[in-house]
């Protein structure tokens, strides 16, 4: 028997947005698919909801990965794959594979041999990038930065020093109820001149995008806290 296929589901970024960011086809793939790896299964089974599952969730089979999925084995993802049944990926971080833990079972669907299908789907990094007006030749996503208030300073001048020197955009994101300590420390660690994109509640009725320099947001702040946020920073050389 041939396998199945491992489908890359990209999911909404905000509530009641399926309609308005998916594809109508996601809608006729997860009403064919029965077999669903997710990163957490109540969100999973909401957005399964709103995107217009019509097969009773009883019927489906949620297994559930994470961020030390590395370090397990692999082999009862790929059970239904091998069975010649397709298989849903879905991650918390919109689409499967972009700063997600799930890249590593996409990586062992390669080794496997398994045809890997990704979808169109909303992500939160490439569309703040395409708002900012910053390089999108040339960037680099970092994710989460140092805990540690001077680890992140220094961290934040590399950044700042890697964005002048090769004019690329740094992208990086902070755990949403720690959003205004980070930008605070950006604020006191770059240079004013230095640029900086906050795009916040991407495709939400309350989303926010913006670039300044630093001087310029310094002299009003947003309140980023429990906002789902990307950072860029840009200097150019």
């Amino acid at each position: 028997m041939a396998f199945g296929k491992l489908y890359l589901l990209p999911v909404p970024l905000a509530e009641n947005t399926a309609i308005a960011v998916l594809p109508a086809t996601h809608t006729e793939l997860i009403n064919h698919i029965r077999h669903y790896v997710v990163e957490n299964e109540k969100t999973a089974r909401k957005w399964l909801k709103e995107m217009g599952l019509k097969t009773p969730q009883s019927e489906l089979e949620i297994l559930v990965y994470g961020k030390h999925s590395e370090k397990q084995n692999l082999a009862p993802y790929f059970k239904a794959i091998k069975d010649g049944n397709d298989v849903a990926l879905m991650s918390e971080a919109g689409c499967p594979g972009i700063a997600d833990p799930g890249a590593e079972l996409v990586a062992e669907a390669h080794r496997f041999g398994v045809e890997v299908v990704p979808l169109t789907g909303p992500s939160s990094i490439l569309l703040s990038l395409m708002a900012s007006g910053f390089n999108g030749q040339s960037f680099a996503f970092h994710g989460y930065l140092p805990i540690d208030k001077g680890a992140r300073s220094k961290r934040l001048k590399e950044l700042e020093s890697i964005a002048e020197r090769f004019s690329q955009s740094q992208i990086f994101i902070e755990t949403p109820f720690r959003n205004n300590q980070l930008l605070d420390d950006i604020l006191n660690s770059a240079h004013p001149q230095t640029q900086l994109c906050i795009a916040c509640d991407i495709t939400a009725e309350s989303e926010f995008i913006q670039t300044k320099t630093l001087a310029n947001w310094k002299k009003e702040k947003p309140d980023l806290h429990k906002r789902p946020a990307i950072f860029i920073l840009y200097k150019k050389s």
